[in-house]
C-alpha cells in the first residue's frame, strides 16, 4: 500500500535539522521557532511511524531510519526548486509580443518605448503592427492573438482600438481618441491664412479614406458641422489609403487632416504640427490593453501593463 506523502512543511524541518543537527539552527535557517520544528518532526515521526532522531541532552542524532531518510529527502526538496526556478526561467526567457494598430505603433508606443526599455532591460519585447486590432463593428474579432509564431512560454498582449467589449479577456481603458484638425505651422501664414475656423473654406482637406472601409473615424462634414461653418464641400481634397499617409501629408504642409489627438499630442508638443482650433470630434472607441486571462499575472506582463497605464494617463479623458 503506498505511503501518504508527509507534508512539505515537516520535510523542510527535518532536513534542515539533519543538517545542522540543530532544531534551533534549522528554526533560524527557516525563520520559525525551534518549537516549531519539534513539532513539524514529532508530526513526521508520527506520520511515518519512526523514529528519526536521537534526542540527547545537549545534542541531537540522527536514527538509522533518519540517516536512511535525509539523502531523498534532500534530493526531493533539491528537485522542487529546481522544478519552480525552471518554470519561472520559462516565463523570464519568454517574448512579450504586443500587437497594436499601425498608427498608434507608430505615433504613441515607439517614442516612448525607450522608457520601459530603460526599465525592464532583460524583457524580450517584440512588437507587431495590424489593421486587425481595429475594431470594425461592436463585436471584434481577437484573430490578432494568432499573428505571431508562438513558444509556450511567449505572452502576447494586444492594444485594441475600438468598443471595449471583449468577454474572456483582461482589459484595461487606456484613454478615448478625439480627433481634431491639425496641419503644418506654416499653413497658418499662408495666403490665403488660416487663423479662424471660416478660413478653413479655402484650405486643403486630407482624408484617410480607410475610415470609409468600416473602420471607425470621423469625416470632415462632422467637424465644419461642429464649426458651424455651411457650404462647404467637405469630401474634396486628396485622400489616402490610409492615416500613416495623411499623417505625412499634413507634416509637408499639402492642407489640413483630421487626426486622433493622443497620437498626434508628440508631434503638437515638438512644434512639427498644430492645431489651430479647439474643436474636437468625439469617439465612442477608446484604445484598450487586451490580456488573455491565463496569463494576466505574468511578471512580463504586469511590468508592461504598469507602464502602459501609467503613460496612459496624461492622455486620459
Amino acid at each position: 500500500m503506498p505511503y501518504r506523502l508527509p507534508p512539505l512543511n515537516a520535510l523542510r524541518a527535518f532536513e534542515a535539522a539533519a543538517r545542522h543537527l540543530s532544531f534551533k539552527k534549522a528554526a533560524q535557517e527557516l525563520s520559525v521557532t525551534p518549537t516549531a520544528i519539534s513539532h513539524q518532526i514529532k508530526l513526521l515521526e508520527d506520520q511515518l511511524d519512526l523514529q528519526l532522531f536521537h534526542r540527547l541532552t545537549r545534542a541531537l542524532e540522527l536514527t538509522p531510519q533518519g540517516e536512511a531518510m535525509l539523502p531523498k529527502v534532500r534530493e526531493g526538496l533539491q528537485c522542487f526548486v529546481a522544478a519552480v526556478t525552471s518554470a519561472h526561467e520559462r516565463v523570464s526567457s519568454g517574448r512579450l509580443i504586443v500587437v497594436l494598430p499601425p498608427s498608434f505603433a507608430t505615433r504613441w508606443l515607439v517614442p516612448r518605448l525607450r522608457r520601459f526599455a530603460l526599465s525592464e532591460p532583460s524583457l524580450s519585447l517584440h512588437v507587431f503592427r495590424s489593421l486587425k486590432t481595429i475594431d470594425t463593428d461592436q463585436v471584434a474579432s481577437l484573430a490578432s492573438f494568432d499573428l505571431a509564431d508562438l513558444r509556450q512560454e511567449d505572452s502576447v498582449v494586444v492594444i485594441r482600438f475600438g468598443a471595449g467589449v471583449y468577454p474572456g479577456f483582461r482589459v484595461d481603458r487606456m484613454f478615448g481618441s478625439d480627433y481634431i484638425a491639425v496641419c503644418s505651422p506654416k499653413l497658418l501664414q499662408a495666403d490665403p491664412p488660416l487663423r479662424v475656423p471660416a478660413d478653413m473654406r479655402h484650405q486643403v482637406l486630407l482624408h484617410d479614406q480607410g475610415l470609409a472601409s468600416g473602420r471607425p473615424g470621423p469625416a470632415w462634414d462632422e467637424w465644419f458641422r461642429l464649426a458651424g461653418i455651411t457650404g462647404v464641400d467637405s469630401s474634396a481634397g486628396p485622400h489616402f489609403s490610409d492615416s500613416g499617409l495623411v499623417y505625412v501629408a499634413a507634416l509637408d504642409g499639402l492642407g489640413v487632416a483630421l487626426a486622433s489627438k493622443p497620437l498626434v499630442a508628440t508631434a503638437i508638443g515638438q512644434g512639427r504640427l498644430v492645431a489651430p482650433f479647439d474643436i474636437a470630434v468625439g469617439q465612442k472607441f477608446a484604445y484598450y490593453l487586451v490580456v488573455p486571462e491565463a496569463i494576466a499575472e505574468r511578471p512580463a506582463v504586469q511590468a508592461f501593463r504598469n507602464w502602459l497605464l501609467e503613460e496612459a494617463k496624461s492622455e486620459a479623458h
